[in-house]
């Protein structure tokens, strides 16, 4: 019992990371497969996938620094990503490992622009172990597309599930869980491609007039963020792996009419809501950064902005280390009513 625990305890703290050197990627895909057969009996498949996870999309678990599982992508179509192959290592097995690495490699196909994902494995019934696996993509939302009987085998009739990538959350459901989190953060790393739909989610907010006073530096380098976190006092944010400062123009939208505090406040909750969708938390930090000590100025300075330009916001981005708590809000009634103000 107490070995059980500990690979429990071990396995909460799991990280998941997309790994880009394929030298790594073979590395990874040779020690977990080889360490599964049940799975994974035949050498040439397995050795097969060991040689093409070099080419694909790569995502490990790690439980500190030891790789625990790892999951690949590949390409089948313009619109379709295939769950080529994915391996646990036993002993971590139905503790979530096999679902975070799923949630990784399925937001990263949606980034890329895929609609679908299909995933293939033996049919339901014909061995108990391809009979868990069969139950865990059904769990994931996975459906029943066709079987090909002799896709490899007599033995082995290939079951083929299709998994729709359109299927989201939606607006008001991301809007309600949304929270302003000033705890400590993981030290995984915010891929840049997650970096930059965030980015992008700020860039399509409106701006008055189209004037689109807003702009956006994305910082993940340590060094920088050191030199970042060194001019903000007191400190907030500083476990947190990237950071967005948020920079204003004021640019007038018609006469003496200006709207940079609109366009930037806009541009900062549609980044908020991008931030939770992937999976991240962060706060909307402003007033620290434009009190009268003007720590915006010394941020901007370190990342050479130039005049015209003001730093009026920084936004934290990474994994949450605790669940943020709801704030107490008002009831309804109170703040929002129909057809004019409520008489007393």
């Amino acid at each position: 019992m107490k070995g059980g625990k500990c690979r429990e305890t071990n396995a909460a703290r799991a990280s998941v990371r997309q790994i880009t050197d394929p030298e790594e990627k073979q590395r990874i895909a040779d020690s977990i497969l080889k360490a599964l057969p049940e799975w994974f009996e035949v050498p040439e498949t397995r050795d097969e996938y060991i040689r093409c996870s070099r080419e694909w999309l790569f995502f490990t678990a790690f439980a500190e620094s030891r790789p625990i599982g790892f999951l690949c992508l590949k390409e089948t179509g313009r619109e379709t990503v295939e769950l080529a192959v994915m391996g646990v290592l036993k002993e971590y097995h139905r503790h979530g490992i096999g679902k975070a690495l799923f949630q990784a490699a399925k937001e990263a196909s949606r980034l890329q622009g895929y609609e679908f994902m299909q995933v293939k494995t033996v049919r339901m019934g014909c061995y108990d172990d391809y009979d868990d696996t069969n139950r865990f993509y059904l769990a994931l939302g996975f459906k029943e597309l066709e079987v090909f009987p002799d896709f490899w085998n007599a033995e082995n009739p290939c079951q083929v599930y299709v998994l729709s990538l359109k299927d989201r959350e939606s607006i008001p459901d991301l809007i309600s869980r949304r929270r302003s989190y000033r705890g400590k953060y993981k030290p995984d790393r915010v891929p840049r491609e997650h970096l930059t739909a965030i980015l992008q989610a700020g860039l399509d907010a409106p701006s008055g007039c189209n004037k689109q006073t807003t702009s956006l530096i994305a910082v993940d380098d340590p060094a920088v963020l050191e030199k970042l976190h060194a001019a903000i006092d007191p400190p907030v944010g500083t476990t947190a792996p990237a950071m967005i400062c948020v920079l204003t123009q004021r640019i007038n939208a018609y006469r003496d009419r200006c709207f940079a505090v609109q366009d930037y406040s806009a541009a900062i909750e549609n980044m908020l809501l991008a931030i939770t969708a992937l999976g991240y938390q962060s706060c909307w930090y402003e007033g620290h950064i434009t009190d009268t000590d003007r720590i915006g100025d010394r941020l901007a300075a370190v990342l050479g902005v130039p005049e015209g330009y003001e730093l009026v916001c920084i936004l934290p981005v990474g994994i949450a280390e605790t669940e943020p708590a709801a704030p107490a809000k008002k009831p309804f009634e109170e703040r929002a009513w129909f057809n004019g103000f409520p008489q007393r």
